[in-house]
């Protein structure tokens, strides 16, 4: 078992065997997804103040397959909250803090995603990690985690987290490039037929009017400014791949299906901006994030848990409703971040071959650019 912080590498096969094909992102290869530019990284820490660390479990002897991921917005350190917002495409999930997250529009710790059965011990973690850095004990505290199905994969152990390995994710997440594929929360994912996993991608929209601290009570107003938009996906659903005007199965790119054939998943998309933005749409934002999901193939069936969580990672006390042209530029920048962010996934996954015989493939970069 490991703990997996920020880094890139060859993802290799169980029992030392590699993949069929070094995992690459999509722009390594030459190709895009839309035409807005993404941020340094391409990934939700290109939004300044997130941070995002792993602890990845995988023990190939014993069929194990899971982990957590932590995002970290460093503003919760400056405030008390952060504006945020959850939508619910189909709520077969355990979405822990859903309801005072989606009522008050208040984010007030950091997101875990992971196991479905690991969910509750991730917040009593999450719980502790936030006690021991308040300065006064807060009476209450949402814990938010949200959480997939990866039984297919990992169903020998299906509660291997424990505090120490939120503690790690949490005290690991680091700004800079993003680890992707079967890392953190997505071991043990399957995703449209493929090994699914964590995947990332950002862009810049705009020029949109933002308030900050230095013009928020300038006469002439807020200032106009590129804006980035980042998204993280925890990829763990059915359908059928869509690649631009392509459909990509398994049986086309020749490897065998995986995934639960009930189409049972779980898929939570996690969307940050480095602007202050109000809950109302924030809501709308969070809801793109989950609809976008379609653009890929996911096909929302009943027994997957879809989810679009959107936060502003900076506070404010003035934040600004968006124009709706400025709207619709956001809208584009979370379609684009979210559609590469699942092909990422995909494509940096490896093959994992469990010792019960079940094996989830990578999606191969040669099935996506023939």
């Amino acid at each position: 078992m490991n703990g997996h912080k920020e880094g890139h590498g060859r993802q290799d096969g169980p029992g030392g065997g590699t993949a069929r094909e070094v995992p690459t992102r999509l722009r390594q290869a030459g190709h895009r997804v839309g035409r807005l530019t993404p941020g340094p990284h391409n990934a939700i820490t290109d939004v300044p103040g997130v941070l995002v660390g792993h602890t990845t479990l995988r023990d190939d002897a014993a069929g194990l397959y899971s982990g957590v991921t932590a995002i970290v917005p460093e503003g919760l350190g400056q405030w008390p909250t952060l504006p945020a917002a959850l939508h619910v495409a189909n709520g077969y999930g355990k979405f822990v803090g859903a309801t005072q997250l989606a009522e008050l529009g208040e984010l007030e710790t950091p997101v875990l995603l992971t196991s479905t059965l690991s969910a509750f011990r991730a917040a009593d973690a999450l719980l502790t990690w936030v006690l021991d850095r308040a300065e006064t004990p807060p009476t209450s505290v949402n814990p938010v985690v949200g959480e997939i199905n990866d039984s297919w994969l990992s169903a020998r152990r299906p509660r291997p987290l424990t505090e120490a390995h939120v503690l790690a994710a949490l005290d690991s997440a680091a700004a800079g490039p993003v680890t992707q594929g079967s890392v953190g929360g997505g071991t043990g994912a399957c995703a449209l037929g493929f090994k699914g996993g964590i995947g990332t991608a950002s862009r810049l929209v705009g020029p949109i009017n933002t308030p900050t601290e230095a013009n928020c009570s300038a006469e002439d107003g807020p200032a106009a400014r590129p804006v980035t938009v980042g998204a993280l996906v925890q990829a763990n659903m059915g359908g059928e791949l869509r690649v631009g005007e392509r459909t990509v199965t398994p049986e086309s790119a020749g490897v065998p299906r995986a995934g639960q054939r009930t189409e049972n998943g779980s898929c939570v998309v996690v969307l940050a901006l480095d602007f202050p933005c109000p809950p109302h749409q924030l809501t709308r934002i969070a809801a793109r994030g989950a609809l976008a999901l379609g653009r890929v193939g996911a096909n929302y069936s009943h027994g997957s848990g879809d989810y679009g969580l959107a936060f502003s990672a900076t506070g404010s006390h003035a934040p600004r409703t968006l124009s709706p042209a400025e709207l619709d530029a956001v809208f584009e920048g979370v379609r684009e971040s979210v559609e590469e962010a699942v092909i990422d996934a995909l494509l940096t996954a490896g093959t994992v071959r469990t010792p019960g015989g079940r094996a989830a493939h990578g999606l191969p970069l040669s099935a996506v650019i023939p």
